[in-house]
């Protein structure tokens, strides 16, 4: 048999989904489906839901065998519905997504972050509408309550049909910057405010190091906000809606792209990045900050303290008490000098229910998503028992009782198994920040100052809108864009420009610019 290539493959996942799903189910009548918790009594139906799997379970436990999938199974049986959960590695999901869902292996619910997958599956008419199931007067009440109607519509296409159900954000804080504030200190610098700063910045820290380290390096797992600072659509609100804040898109659109690729080629070639940053595994890059190689990084807010990500401050003082990892305000633009944040949409990740599921188990996935909009679903999923886990102050606010209890038995799920929830079941975003600073006991601080830093200047928020064309074209895109980001990074600087031009074609080639067209005619109507 002749070998495909990862792209071939990938490119063909959604013409095999088209010619291998299931016809719908015919629904009954108006309103047919019972999908608030409780309202109906299932007749021992079992549903299939992907669960992202982080290989950080502790001992004694699995991430689809523990005591919160226990308590979520055991919560639902009471309405006569079994859940077993998936487990599918969190940095591969979008691959194995696709694996699964060509291969009619997805699980009832399924789960992305990427929505224009999830929109090209349906119209492949691969996935159920779920608007039947939710949208009827007395159906998925405290989904609706919760999400709220403009996160619900994310999920949504232009004829009101439902693709997906969209999990709501808690806060919309993306990013930060981060850097090795005691040897700024130690070597007499400021901290960075442009990009050309951050460059001078680290070659000291990587030439000059204070503890004499030969492996000092910067990484940037994101480059959401490192982006803006060479963004030229930055301060242009329509443009962003065009191109967005990250992705392939914002390349070929945002002529500043050239220059923040020419950034990085820079650093590469002289030392200061990571030389194998681009291919490296989530647990390699914190290896290197726990370890005191990494001297700058940008990662997902809060990185640094957060205990889901390894609580890496902390445990990089348990091997040297002197060291400091703090996050710092996003750089000035190169084009007028202001700061500008990356932030997140009101929305999270999108789950959907292929056809391989019968409408009766569609029903009950939604029954299930009903449920985590409660107090006992995701509330209880995400801070535990009141007098276990957490007790209320003076505001209402569930505050941890016993950060270091809570880390081994809960918290490593949480995020995960609250999946109608993106960081957190909260009222409003000072009560996430109040939370989630007194999780992290002793770095209380650390925590209000990323999330106040993350939030610094005009905050750029996604953009959730996927044109026609996009759910077709995207696995192309992206497969043309991590092919080409790493060579315009690694290649010599004197071939820098002939490669990104390359990029730039490979897109167009691709069909870019009908997105872009489609994209300006939209938000141009607006």
């Amino acid at each position: 048999m002749n070998k495909i290539t990862r792209r071939e493959f990938l490119r063909g996942s959604a013409s095999l989904l088209a010619l291998q799903c299931i016809p719908a189910v015919a629904k009954a009548g108006e309103s047919t489906w019972q999908t608030t918790y409780g309202s109906k009594q299932f007749d021992n139906v079992t549903i299939t839901v992907e669960l992202f799997d982080r290989s950080n379970a502790p001992n004694g436990s699995t991430i689809t065998e523990n005591r919160w999938t226990e308590y979520v199974q055991e919560e639902m049986q009471k309405v006569g519905i079994n859940v077993e959960f998936v487990a599918v590695p969190r940095w591969d999901e979008v691959t194995k997504m696709q694996t699964m869902v060509a291969s009619q292996t997805a699980p009832d619910l399924t789960l992305t972050y990427t929505y224009a997958y999830a929109e090209d599956y349906y119209n492949q008419g691969g996935t159920w509408d779920l608007s039947e199931f939710i949208d009827g007067e007395g159906q998925a009440e405290n989904l609706k309550t919760y999400i709220g109607a403009d996160v619900l519509d994310i999920g949504r296409n232009t004829d009101g049909e439902l693709y997906g159900v969209v999990a709501k954000r808690a806060i919309t804080a993306k990013s930060n910057l981060f850097i090795r504030k005691d040897w700024l200190d130690e070597l007499g610098l400021e901290v960075p405010e442009t990009p050309d700063e951050l460059y001078d910045v680290l070659e000291q820290m990587v030439k000059n190091n204070p503890d004499g380290r030969e492996d000092i390096m910067g990484i940037v797992w994101n480059a959401w906000n490192l982006k803006m600072a060479f963004s030229a659509n930055a301060a242009n609100i329509l443009e962003l809606d065009i191109a967005g804040t990250d992705g392939a898109l914002q390349d070929y659109y945002d002529e500043g792209m050239r220059d923040y690729y020419r950034f990085m080629n820079r650093l590469y070639n002289n030392g200061l990045l990571n030389q194998e940053y681009y291919t490296m595994s989530e647990d390699t890059f914190k290896s290197y900050v726990v370890t005191g190689a990494c001297a700058f990084l940008e990662y997902n807010v809060n990185g640094n303290v957060d205990v889901l990500r390894g609580s890496l401050l902390k445990t990089l003082q348990e091997n040297d008490p002197t060291a400091d990892f703090v996050s710092i305000e996003p750089l000035k633009n190169v084009y007028d000098g202001q700061q500008y944040s990356a932030g997140y949409a009101a929305g999270g990740l999108i789950a959907f229910c292929p056809k391989t599921a019968d409408a009766e188990t569609v029903e009950a996935c939604v029954t299930y998503l009903d449920w985590m909009c409660t107090e006992a679903g995701g509330f209880t999923i995400y801070h535990g028992f009141e007098g276990e886990h957490f007790e209320y102050d003076e505001n209402n606010v569930p505050i941890v009782i016993d950060s270091d209890y809570n880390s081994e038995d809960k918290d490593w799920i949480r995020t995960d198994l609250f999946i109608t929830g993106n960081q957190g079941y909260f009222a409003t975003e000072e009560d996430f920040i109040s939370c989630a600073a007194a999780e992290v006991p002793g770095y209380e601080e650390y925590v209000i100052e990323n999330y106040t830093n993350a939030l610094v200047g005009t905050v750029n928020h996604e953009s959730t809108y996927t044109s026609p064309s996009e759910s077709d074209l995207i696995t192309d895109i992206d497969l043309i864009k991590d092919e080409y980001v790493v060579q315009c990074i690694t290649c010599l600087e004197d071939d820098f420009d002939n490669t990104f031009d390359e990029y730039l074609a490979e897109l167009e080639n691709a069909g870019i610019q009908t997105i872009i067209d489609e994209r300006i005619a939209y938000y141009s109507a607006e």
